[in-house]
């Protein structure tokens, strides 16, 4: 199968692929054409996944699908965009129409929920390596960055943490556990859901925002280096679902929740006064810590006393021992 045939056959004919309010112009040209309306501004970002660093290989193509755009539509939430398109660059070891079939449909899925289209992207032969560029629509002025956070706001996040973490072993087939736990941590791995919405009503109220890729800690980390301040983190606050508590304990969901990663929940500042009209309008809003003067991210216990672990998050490039 050719390369134009497999486009064809696989994702040119998919639902998330025939275009819609935005795109000027998708799949068939040189380039794709989008049309932002005066006032906004365009939001892009882009996520490469490994065969192996980033996902089990061989794994479910279907889950992979979903899981690879969901993790880039998530960028477009951390900076309060609604999604308008997404361009793929697969480079597969072989062609299998099998798997192309199922990953194409979880890839659909995906795209559908979020409401964001297929417009564009490559195909070569290689290790397993999946490229995807996401592009939102923002109004001018009103993206949530990193750089804003300000002494005195609210540190605080959009839901629980440490889900994905917790799943991994059952994703390596390390452990097993009782569907009632395996299942919710599995789906956050799988099938995480960008906070597009939360990130949208965030716009004019949060100081800065990102999403959790690699660990709070880790991610947070970003936050106080961009906007020049100190961020502490109570442990006892951490939002920490049953499931992954009954399946790795106290400490062990905690440490999830720290530095495990994959967690794909927004982080973001927020004055106090913002806090309740929020919490009114039935946000998932978690307060988890303060931002104060200094630098670096610290983990507080109960009474106040630094516990920060040395391990923050994943680091692609960090030297083993």
């Amino acid at each position: 199968m050719g390369e134009f045939e497999l486009i064809r056959n696989f994702f040119a004919a998919a639902p998330c692929a025939q275009g819609g309010e935005g795109v000027a112009l998708g799949i068939g040209d040189d380039c794709a054409l989008l049309a932002v309306a005066s006032g906004e501004q365009l939001a892009i970002s882009t996520d490469t996944l490994v065969a192996g660093v980033h996902f089990a290989d061989p794994c479910d193509p279907y889950l992979l699908g979903q899981r690879s755009l969901a993790v880039a539509v998530s960028d477009l939430a951390a900076m309060g965009a609604t999604p308008l398109a997404f361009t793929l660059a697969l480079t597969l070891p072989t062609v299998s129409a099998d798997w192309l079939q199922a990953y194409a449909r979880g890839l659909n899925a995906m795209a559908q929920s979020c409401d964001v289209r297929l417009i564009g992207g490559d195909t070569t032969r290689g290790s397993l390596t999946l490229t995807l560029t996401v592009f939102g629509r923002v109004p001018a002025g009103l993206a949530l960055t990193r750089s804003g956070a300000r002494v005195g706001d609210l540190l605080c996040v959009g839901g629980e943490l440490g889900n994905a973490a917790g799943a991994l072993p059952l994703v390596l087939g390390q452990r097993s556990a009782d569907a009632t736990i395996a299942a919710p941590l599995l789906a956050h791995y799988w099938s995480p859901q960008p906070q597009l919405a939360l990130g949208q009503a965030l716009r004019g109220k949060a100081t800065s925002a990102l999403d959790i890729s690699d660990g709070l800690l880790a991610d947070c980390g970003h936050i106080a280096a961009a906007s020049k301040v100190a961020l502490q983190v109570e442990v006892e606050k951490l939002p920490l679902s049953p499931a992954l508590l009954s399946f790795l304990g106290e400490q062990g969901a905690r440490a999830a929740a720290l530095s495990g990663g994959d967690d794909y929940v927004l982080a973001f500042t927020l004055p106090p006064a913002e806090l309740a009209p929020l919490l009114a309008a039935g946000w998932p809003v978690q307060v988890v810590g303060q931002v104060v003067a200094g630098q670096g991210v610290t983990l507080l216990d109960a009474g106040g006393q630094d516990i920060t672990p040395g391990t923050r998050g994943y680091q692609h490039f960090a030297e083993t021992p």
